[in-house]
């Protein structure tokens, strides 16, 4: 396997529309989900309660691929190492963009999000080298709970954001989710999901940390 193979796969993926054809329904949806994300935002930062309520349903949309995609390929036996290393990276990108939005609109701490960006890029790192030396990650348990944890989160406060448009809720319910979104108990959730976040990232260090010091020979 020549380095970055899952990388180059996932950009000919992009360029090669036969190529995309070729590829397994799984690996499809996942592609999709990556394609959808600049979508979901760029509908977000509009400024009508049209906009946003579709970019809520692009987000739950390509969440939801998330699910589907995986039971499909263990059903069909379609589970292949381009879909192991695309998924996960596939999650990142979703909810990275959704926190960097909040962080936009003042909701959430850059610092804390940034920690967050920082463990994934480290992680999808180490994910790269061990595809490298021909010896994949799997995604632990926690990792899991770490990507459910932060999905919860972040589908909350995209509720709470549609809930605040005048127009399909009122003036009422639109004040309440105001004092919400500015209230300081975002900060107190988003500081667990970190705190979280980053330990899932320094468990993934310790439990591969063989794979730091061997060579793509298989030596160390």
């Amino acid at each position: 396997m020549t380095y970055l193979s899952p990388l180059r796969t996932f950009f000919r993926g992009l360029t090669d529309l036969n190529f995309i054809i070729t590829m397994t329904f799984s690996n499809q949806l996942t592609i999709l989900r990556i394609v959808l994300v600049p979508v979901f935002v760029l509908l977000l930062m509009q400024p009508g309660a049209w906009y946003k309520l579709l970019g809520v349903i692009v987000f739950a949309f390509a969440s939801l691929t998330d699910i589907y995609d995986g039971y499909h390929a263990r059903k069909y036996g379609q589970i292949t190492r381009l879909g192991a290393f695309l998924d996960p990276l596939a999650d990142k990108l979703l909810i990275t963009s959704a926190f960097l939005f909040y962080v936009w609109q003042g909701y959430l701490a850059l610092w804390m999000v940034l920690l967050v960006a920082a463990r994934d890029i480290m992680v999808t790192g180490l994910r790269v080298y061990a595809e490298h030396i021909d010896h994949p990650v799997v995604t632990s348990q926690e990792a899991k709970y770490k990507t459910l944890a932060q999905n919860l989160f972040a589908y909350i406060i995209m509720l709470f954001i549609l809930l605040k448009e005048q127009s399909f809720f009122g003036s009422e319910l639109a004040k309440l989710m105001e004092v919400i979104l500015d209230s300081p108990w975002l900060d107190y959730v988003m500081l667990a999901v970190t705190l979280f976040t980053v330990w899932t990232g320094v468990s993934y260090l310790v439990s591969n940390r063989s794979l730091i010091s061997r060579n793509p020979a298989g030596g160390r």
